[in-house]
C-alpha cells in the first residue's frame, strides 16, 4: 500500500511532464505558404523574417511558393489546413483585400477563414522600364502614352494584382491609356521588363531592387512621398511626372481559422521579436521594405478597412478580373 501511495505522485508528475512535452510549440518544422512567385517582394520579406523567427524558435520554417490564380490557390491551401500552427500563410494585401473584390465566387473568406497574426512589412514601389525604352522619368512615359494611346504594354502579376492596380491608378490619374499584360506572378513580369519583352511595369522594390542595382532595368520613379535612402538619386513619381501619386503595399502573416490563441500569440511574439532585430530591419530596407509589425487585432482592422477602400477604387476604375 505504501508503495502504491509513493507511486501516485511520481505517476502524476510523469503524466504532467508528458503533457507539457506534447504541448510545446513548435516541435516540428512549420510550413509557410506564400501564394506568390519566388523572388517576389512578399517572398523576399518572408524569407528574411522567417529565417530569424526559425533561429529564435529552434525550428525550421519552410517557405512553399504557390503562385497562380492571383493567389487564390495558395490561400485556399492555408484556409483548409489543420489549424495547429504548422501551416501558416504569408500574404500580400492583394490576396487579402484586392482579389476578394474582383472574384464573384470565392472558396474562402479572408475575414472568416483566417486568424490574423501580424502585419510584417510595407513594400515600397517603383515604376520600372526596359533599358530598350527611351524613358527616363514618369513624365516621359506619360508623354509617350498620350502620343500613342493604348499602344504601350505594361506587365503585372495577374488581374487584380498590386502591379495591375498600381498601373491602373497611375494611368487613370495621368489621363493615359495603357494595355495590361497579366503574368502568373510579379517576378515573371519584372523578368520580361529586364528582357525587353514588356516596356514598363509598377513593381514592389523587393522584387526589382537587384535588377535596378544591376542596371538591368531603369527605375523611373518611386511611388513614395519622399525619395528613398537606398535609391537617393531616383525621384519620386510625384516629382517626376505625376504630382501627388502614391502607392505601396504590405505583407502579413495569418493562420487558418480556429488556430488556438496561444499559438497565434506565440507566432505574433516571434514576428515582433524578429522585426526588432537590427539586421532584419537592415535587410528589409535594402530591398525596399519597411519593417512594421502589429497586433492581430490591428491587422484585422486594417484588412477590413482596405477591403472597403479597394471595393470603391476597383468599382470607380472599372477594373475587372480579366
Amino acid at each position: 500500500m505504501r508503495l502504491l501511495h509513493s507511486l501516485v505522485p511520481a505517476l502524476a508528475l510523469l503524466v504532467s511532464s508528458s503533457a507539457n512535452a506534447q504541448s510545446v510549440y513548435p516541435d516540428r518544422p512549420i510550413r509557410m505558404i506564400v501564394p506568390l512567385a519566388a523572388a517576389s517582394a512578399v517572398d523576399v520579406a518572408a524569407r528574411i523574417v522567417t529565417q530569424k523567427m526559425a533561429d529564435n524558435m529552434g525550428q525550421q520554417i519552410v517557405i512553399i511558393n504557390q503562385p497562380g490564380a492571383s493567389g487564390l490557390i495558395g490561400a485556399e491551401q492555408v484556409a483548409r489546413a489543420e489549424p495547429d500552427g504548422y501551416t501558416i500563410g504569408g500574404f500580400n494585401d492583394s490576396i487579402m483585400t484586392m482579389v476578394p473584390n474582383l472574384q464573384s465566387k470565392m472558396r474562402w473568406d479572408i475575414l472568416k477563414d483566417f486568424e490574423p497574426v501580424s502585419l510584417v512589412a510595407t513594400v515600397e514601389w517603383g515604376l520600372i522600364a526596359s533599358n530598350q525604352t527611351s524613358y527616363k522619368t514618369a513624365a516621359d512615359l506619360i508623354a509617350a502614352a498620350k502620343a500613342a494611346p493604348g499602344k504601350i504594354d505594361y506587365g503585372s502579376g495577374g488581374p487584380g494584382s498590386p502591379q495591375h492596380l498600381a498601373m491602373a491608378m497611375f494611368a487613370s490619374e495621368a489621363g493615359i491609356s495603357l494595355t495590361h499584360v497579366p503574368y502568373k506572378g510579379a517576378t515573371q513580369a519584372a523578368t520580361d521588363v529586364a528582357g525587353g519583352q514588356i516596356p514598363v511595369a509598377f513593381q514592389g522594390l523587393g522584387t526589382v531592387a537587384a535588377l535596378v542595382r544591376g542596371h538591368q532595368v531603369k527605375l523611373l520613379g518611386v511611388s513614395t512621398e519622399q525619395r528613398l535612402p537606398q535609391f537617393p538619386d531616383v525621384p519620386t513619381v510625384s516629382e517626376s511626372g505625376l504630382p501627388g501619386f502614391l502607392f505601396n503595399s504590405w505583407f502579413a502573416i495569418l493562420t487558418p481559422a480556429g488556430t488556438p490563441k496561444d499559438i497565434v500569440d506565440r507566432l505574433h511574439a516571434e514576428v515582433i521579436k524578429a522585426l526588432a532585430d537590427p539586421e532584419v530591419r537592415r535587410k528589409l530596407e535594402e530591398v525596399g521594405l519597411a519593417a512594421r509589425g502589429s497586433s492581430p487585432e490591428e491587422l484585422g482592422a486594417l484588412t477590413r478597412d482596405q477591403l472597403a477602400k479597394y471595393a470603391r477604387v476597383i468599382k470607380e476604375m472599372g477594373i475587372v478580373n480579366e
